[in-house]
């Protein structure tokens, strides 16, 4: 068999490589491209929990509150409770170093006790760099209030040269500080900056408070009797070690695994084109085929050389695809540091982390795919009568009403399977559906062809060439779906992925447009939306200046409502209700709100806390409550409405900021949005802000933004999130393209002795070609119709199943019809052009010398 396959299926590659290299590439790039997403979110998944790992240590326990920071008196009575060999208190806040140039990069700033850090995170202990009093060094240096040690990345960023300054200027609000660079430290991840904890508490303005306390226990504790011994508080929690990476894990989960799947989207299209491929192969070759039987080689020998062929050609696509993943995930680690765009792992440069077994599963995925492909064509190899094929006589004969009711089962299980429950977050039953949706629909082919072209037949029955064209491809219905298959997976999904992203691109568009209703919005520079505060007289400055009209404040935290999850963000904003208790514009509700009970505190959650924490309209949210230390007995808090945010995929709670105040007693805010008087000037606005700063030395330590602007950055960061999604679509429909051209090459070439008996009947070579042509034409345009109505058909699973069961959130559906028009007048002229310029080979002179084989 080895032998047979190396002479007679090397003559085939040889003389027609341009099929064999479309089979190629198609496993080639679905294998790259799966690879490449695993490889890369594997590596920066890796790089941030062993940074995390190193950064945290490995305490047995760590304590942590649900919201905000933990008093710091809470240390010392931990610190003395038996079974606590250490107890190491940790500051961790985002801010800026400021650069020349008015630049600034952030970074975390990390306050340690030099004392007991090393028991239990050795990567935060700071390690001064010598001086000329050694003893001065290191019983000072490791506790000055003005002294901060760098890790690595904090010093590449910083000193790219790598002179790095004594000095540095870190902001705080909007103030700066001058810290003297002292030392380094070993911790590896984002750019991090290490000093005293009481002096990072004093700069910060975080006196008396710790994000956390690392525990190392002795040997042997209990940590159940450990905890209830400590008798924490409702807002403290002690999680186990290593639960920070699986919540990472856990965040970008539904996006790792959307992508991996939109990345086998080329491999699956890549099983058609092998299908296709093969399938004109074996009926070219039905004759050669044919006398290898008579010769001897029964029907399992040929189906094991049709299977053998494919195989090859998915392990040469596998082993190339490994390579081009290997080294796409590589390119995209340099060039994106492991981010893809989602956000998830910003400020992590990993390297990459090889996998062999994520390497050999899915080259195994690329083999699998060919064989499938080649199946059914080795089946057909297998069933041929070599006596019936030596002449000819052995062509396939009407499809079975039985195919046509497997296919029809098939998309009826389908939109069954659309309505299953996700398992374990992941919408496993709509891929399922989506993959049943493609094969039932590309297995009705034929009946979809015959059933339009019998309609079509009657019309151009006047008509010499059209008649020609399309009683063939109405008597070859088979051969016509077996061709356009390739194409109409191809078309199918990009046609899906159109939609699925411009329906979610104008959802977003009209959600900023709901949640940005003022002119203005002010912030502390670099700061994100849950960074440094505003000064209150700076607040109060601002809602003085000429031309505001109001001022509403923004204060966000996060929240960890289930430990075991993400936490999810508390925003606390003004919120005006009126009689009925519906929020106005200020939040773009699905459905309508409920009014709260009397003396209950109205909150709003997103889709996603509907999702993950059953936070449903009408009941109560009690998992908030012990975010609140000082909560007064008896407050209940009462889920008004489920509001739309496309910005928090894990969760977020909107509270009106007086009760959030009222609660927690944090008067800090964040966020500053302004409301301009009409006939406003916004830069006159801006200038007099600018001057309330400076007169504060703060005028770099501030920024703005339009509601125009923030609309504009927000939609380009969308854009960026899905340019992998918009690569996956040029490769699926590069690839259909280039399985059209595979198939009619195919058939065209293997029409000769056709194109020999039309000429020798009086048809002139441009005739033959119009035919050719005609029929491109038809079976591309059946195959775009076909293509169309399935992608439409997935784009639906796509946008109602798996984006709410991934992501947490619903959009509506939106059509680009122009788009979706122009990718199939695309695919259209693409494969009536191949088709003519196949017949051009094949209509020649060579077509009439071959009708003497016959003879």
């Amino acid at each position: 068999m080895f032998a047979l396959l190396k002479t007679y299926s090397w003559q085939e590659l040889r003389h027609h490589p341009w099929r064999t290299v479309a089979a190629v590439v198609a496993v080639m790039l679905g294998v790259a491209l799966a690879l490449a997403v695993q490889l890369i979110n594997a590596s920066a998944l890796a790089e941030f929990s062993g940074a995390v790992s190193a950064v945290n240590g490995q305490p047995d326990l760590s304590l942590r509150a649900r919201q905000g920071g933990l008093d710091d008196a809470l240390l010392e009575p931990v610190a003395q409770a038996p079974g606590v060999a250490a107890a190491s208190p940790v500051l961790e806040v985002s801010t800026s170093v400021l650069l020349a140039n008015a630049r600034r990069q952030g970074v975390r700033l990390v306050g340690v006790d030099a004392l007991s850090v090393a028991a239990v995170s050795p990567a935060l202990m700071p390690q001064p760099t010598p001086r000329d009093d050694p003893a001065a060094q290191g019983r000072f240096e490791l506790f000055a209030p003005d002294a901060v040690f760098l890790n690595p990345a904090a010093r590449q960023v910083l000193a790219p040269s790598g002179d790095l300054p004594a000095t540095l200027q870190v902001q705080s609000g909007l103030e700066r500080a001058t810290l003297r660079v002292a030392g380094s430290v070993n911790a590896p991840g984002a750019p991090m900056l290490v000093m005293d904890i009481a002096a990072a508490q004093a700069l910060m303005g975080r006196t008396g408070e710790v994000s956390r306390i690392d525990l190392r226990l002795a040997p042997g504790t209990d940590t159940q009797a450990l905890l209830r011994g400590l008798a924490l508080p409702p807002h403290v929690i002690a999680q186990p070690p290593g639960q920070a990476g699986e919540r990472a894990d856990n965040l970008s989960r539904a996006y790792r695994v959307n992508l991996t799947v939109l990345a086998l989207v080329a491999l699956f299209t890549g099983g058609f084109l092998v299908f296709s491929v093969l399938s004109l192969s074996v009926a070219r070759r039905q004759q050669q085929i044919a006398l290898l039987g008579v010769l001897g080689l029964s029907a399992p020998e040929r189906l094991r050389l049709v299977l053998a062929e494919s195989a090859v050609l998915g392990l040469i696509g596998s082993a190339l695809g490994v390579a081009l993943g290997t080294g796409l995930a590589v390119a995209a680690l340099r060039l994106l540091g492991g981010d893809l765009g989602g956000g998830y792992f910003s400020g992590v440069a990993p390297s990459l982390h090889w996998s062999t077994p994520a390497a050999l599963v899915y080259g195994a995925l690329g083999v699998v795919a060919a064989l499938v492909g080649g199946w059914w064509p080795a089946r057909a190899a297998a069933a041929m009568a070599p006596a019936l094929a030596l002449k000819g006589l052995g062509a396939s004969g009407p499809v079975s009403r039985r195919s046509h009711r497997l296919a029809l089962g098939l998309m009826v299980l389908a939109a069954a399977l659309a309505w299953a429950p996700p398992v374990a977050g992941i919408p496993l039953a709509a891929y399922v559906s989506v993959g049943l949706l493609l094969v039932g629909g590309i297995a009705a082919l034929p009946l979809a062809v015959g059933a339009l072209l019998d309609r079509v037949a009657p019309r151009v029955a006047r008509l010499a060439l059209p008649l020609l064209a399309v009683e063939r491809s109405r008597r070859l219905r088979e051969t016509a779906a077996v061709a356009t298959s390739g194409v109409v997976a191809s078309l199918a999904l990009s046609v899906a992925l159109t939609v699925m992203v411009a329906s979610f691109r104008d959802s977003v568009a009209q959600w900023l447009d709901g949640v940005l209703p003022a002119q203005l919005y002010v912030r502390s520079a670099g700061s994100g939306a849950q960074g440094q505060a505003l000064p209150p007289d700076f607040v109060a400055a601002v809602r003085a200046v000429p031309g505001v009209n109001r001022v509403d404040p923004l204060r966000a935290t996060e929240v960890l409502v289930d430990p075991a999850r993400p936490a999810v963000t508390l925003l606390a904003r003004p919120l005006v209700h009126d009689d009925t208790g519906v929020p106005g514009q200020r939040l773009p509700l699905v459905g309508d709100a409920v009014i709260p009970p009397v003396g209950a505190v109205a909150v709003y959650v997103s889709e996603a806390m509907v999702d993950l924490h059953s936070a449903r309209p009408g009941g109560a949210l009690d998992a908030l409550a012990p975010a609140f230390p000082a909560l007064p007995a008896g407050t209940r808090f009462f889920v008004a409405g489920v509001w739309r945010d496309y910005a928090r995929q894990h969760g977020s709670v909107v509270i009106d900021l007086a009760d959030y105040q009222r609660l927690s007693g944090d008067r800090r805010v964040n966020d500053l949005a302004l409301h301009l008087s009409p006939d406003t000037d916004e830069d006159a606005v801006r200038e007099a802000i600018r001057v309330l700063a400076q007169s504060a030395g703060a005028q770099d330590l501030i920024e703005f933004a339009s509601a125009g602007q923030i609309r504009a950055t927000s939609l380009r960061i969308f854009d960026r999130s899905f340019a992998v999604t918009y690569w996956l679509q040029a490769v699926a429909i590069g690839i259909g393209l280039f399985g059209v051209a595979a198939s009619f090459s195919a058939q065209v070439l293997a029409r000769r002795k056709e194109f020999g008996l039309l000429a020798h009947l009086g048809l002139t070579r441009r005739q033959i070609l119009g035919v050719v042509a005609l029929e491109g034409l038809s079976w591309t345009a059946l195959g775009a119709l076909a293509g169309l109505a399935l992608g439409l058909a997935v784009s639906v699973v796509l946008v109602h199943v798996v984006n709410p069961q991934s992501f947490h959130w619903t959009m509506e559906l939106s059509l680009p019809w122009w788009r979706l028009l122009a990718l199939c007048a695309a695919v259209v002229a693409a494969g009536t052009v191949t088709a003519w310029l196949a017949g051009r080979a094949a209509a020649g002179r060579d077509a009439v010398q071959a009708v003497k084989e016959d003879w």
